[in-house]
This record gives C-alpha cells, sequence and structure tokens, in this order.
C-alpha cells in the first residue's frame, strides 16, 4: 500500500517513471516492432456492456488457466472446456516450470486448479453465449510476448528470449506481469456490472485476484531480500511498462519498499493508492497491456488473433 511517501521519496519514483517512459516512447514493444510507446490518461471506467461481463473476464481466466496448468503440470485446460463463439485459437508455447522452491510449486499448482474451476464457472454462467478460446501466446522465443515485455522492462537483450518456466524467480516475474493486470480488469469491471449477478460474480474473481496477486507480490518481495537479489528492481521494471503501456496516470506499483511521513522504511505489498483502496483499470487499458501495444488495435502480445467477444480494441494512447 502506498501510504503518505516522504517527499524525496515520491520525487525519486516519478523520476524513475519518466524515465522509464522516455526510453520506452520511442522503443517499440510489439514483436513485429510496429508500435511505440506513447502516453495518454488512464480511463477509471469502464464501457464494456453487462451482458459482455462474463465473457471479456473468460478471455483472461483461458490465458491464466493455460498458463498456471502448464507451469504446474505440463498439462493446460481440457479440450472441452475450449469452445465456443468466436474464433477459438491454439496455445502457443508453454511447459512445465522447473521448480526448486516447494512453496512455488504447490501456489502453482493452488492457482491452476482454481484457474481452471474459474473457467469452468465463466463457461457455466455465459451460457449459450460463451465465446471460445482465442489464440494465446506462452511461448519463450525472443518474438513471443513474456520476452518481448520482459525485453521492454530490460530484463534481457534484444534477440534474447525469456524463459518463464526456467525457475521459481522467473515464473514469479512472469505472474507478477499478468495477475496484478486481472486484479485490476476486475476492479474496473465493476463499473460496467448494473446485474446483481454478475456483479456478484466480478466482486467474487476481484477476490480471488487480488489473494493471487497480493501471493506473488509477497513472495516477490521476500526473495527479493535476498544479498545480490535483483528481484524487487525487476519488478519494479515490469510495473513500469505496465504503467507506460496503459496512459500517463502513475497508479501501477512495482513492490520495492518505500518511506513513510517519518522516512521509515514501509514494505509495497499492496499497490492502493492514498487513499488505501485498490484502483481499477479500464477495458481498453487492460487490453493495451496484454496486447503489448499501447496504440489502439485488436490482436497482439499474450492474445495474437485478439480476444473473443465484442469488447476487443485497445486505447489509443
Amino acid at each position: 500500500m502506498m501510504t503518505a511517501l516522504h517527499e524525496d521519496s515520491l520525487d525519486t519514483r516519478n523520476e524513475r517513471r519518466e524515465f522509464f517512459r522516455t526510453a520506452l516512447g520511442a522503443a517499440a514493444i510489439t514483436a513485429t516492432g510496429a508500435a511505440a510507446l506513447t502516453i495518454t490518461s488512464i480511463a477509471r471506467a469502464d464501457t464494456v456492456a453487462d451482458s459482455s461481463l462474463v465473457n471479456f473476464a473468460l478471455n483472461f481466466e483461458y490465458l491464466l488457466g493455460q498458463f498456471y496448468g502448464l507451469a504446474a503440470n505440463g498439462a493446460g485446460l481440457p479440450a472441452a472446456q475450449l469452445t465456443g463463439a468466436g474464433t477459438a485459437g491454439a496455445v502457443t508455447g508453454g511447459r512445465q516450470a522447473t521448480f526448486t522452491d516447494p512453496v512455488v510449486a504447490q501456489i502453482a499448482s493452488e492457482f491452476a486448479q482454481e484457474a481452471a474451476a474459474r473457467v469452468a464457472f465463466l463457461r457455466t454462467t455465459a451460457g449459450a453465449d460463451v465465446i471460445a478460446q482465442p489464440k494465446i501466446d506462452l511461448d519463450v522465443t525472443a518474438t513471443a510476448a513474456f520476452s518481448t515485455a520482459m525485453r521492454a522492462a530490460g530484463l534481457v537483450a534484444s534477440g534474447t528470449g525469456f524463459d518463464v518456466y526456467a525457475n521459481d524467480s522467473n515464473f514469479l516475474l512472469a505472474a507478477f506481469l499478468l495477475e496484478d493486470v486481472v486484479a485490476t480488469t476486475y476492479r474496473g469491471l465493476l463499473t460496467s456490472a448494473t446485474n446483481a449477478t454478475n456483479r456478484e460474480s466480478i466482486v467474487g474473481l476481484l477476490g480471488a485476484a487480488a489473494y493471487r496477486a497480493g501471493t506473488i507480490r509477497t513472495l516477490l518481495y521476500a526473495k527479493g531480500a535476498a544479498s545480490g537479489s535483483t528481484l524487487r528492481a525487476n519488478a519494479d521494471a515490469i510495473s513500469n511498462v505496465r504503467d507506460a503501456l496503459d496512459g500517463s496516470s502513475d497508479d501501477d506499483q512495482g513492490i520495492s519498499p518505500t518511506t513513510d511521513a517519518n522516512s521509515n522504511l514501509v514494505s509495497n505489498i499492496t499497490p492502493a493508492g492514498p487513499d488505501g483502496i485498490a484502483y481499477g483499470r479500464a477495458a481498453t487499458s487492460v487490453l493495451n497491456i496484454v496486447y503489448l501495444n499501447s496504440l489502439s488495435t485488436s490482436s497482439g502480445g499474450f492474445f495474437p488473433a485478439g480476444v473473443n467477444g465484442t469488447t476487443v480494441a485497445s486505447a489509443a494512447n
């Protein structure tokens, strides 16, 4: 949580943001090299029709279900849970991760089971209107989505892939990249949910996402305390990339400790604002991040052919 920051600490944080935005502003983040990172303000209000909320959420649960299932067990979602309206797509890449920390392995397994359950729940809730799984990129090649994002964060060199399945740290950084976005997605969707049943579903999804995101942030923070570890700095860099993609508002937060009004170090596990409340992203801004493109587009990044449903285009940032 961001409490009342010491003025010097806040200035330093803003300077770091501006550095990333300047450095990334002229750099391509899509695999094709076509899109530059330019910035506009983030919208908090959402525009997803109430009838489309469940299917919009399902796109992201497909992504998480496949990522966690493959990383934990080497097996993604069952084929019977992938059918529906829209353009169906397969998963590119993904494999069982090499875990050495049993806690991380157990958490990955839990997240995989729960993601599969959420996919089943949302598919049942959508009924006859359920969307198919879109094409998903979970590969580790130099042009894959994870590698493109991590390269923009400065974690890998140009032309180099980032293997998110190679070890505990890489897996946690990949999960951090996704989970904070999913949590802000559901927070944003609450502004559109007028149907009581839909609102209850989105609240439940938000709660689960917040637990997962908090767990990932805590693990990275704790492991980042080890001498010589770059995990905290790496997570901060990933946060800066997300912040650069979704607009100029400085809402996204890394995990490095900050200082309070008395210049005491405090952790930053909960990415809340000065009011102590979690922020949300508009659906279009969420798509900017998962498409890895600050421009208005309907595909890219983790969804090479776009998401399915009625809300498919990102914002023009």
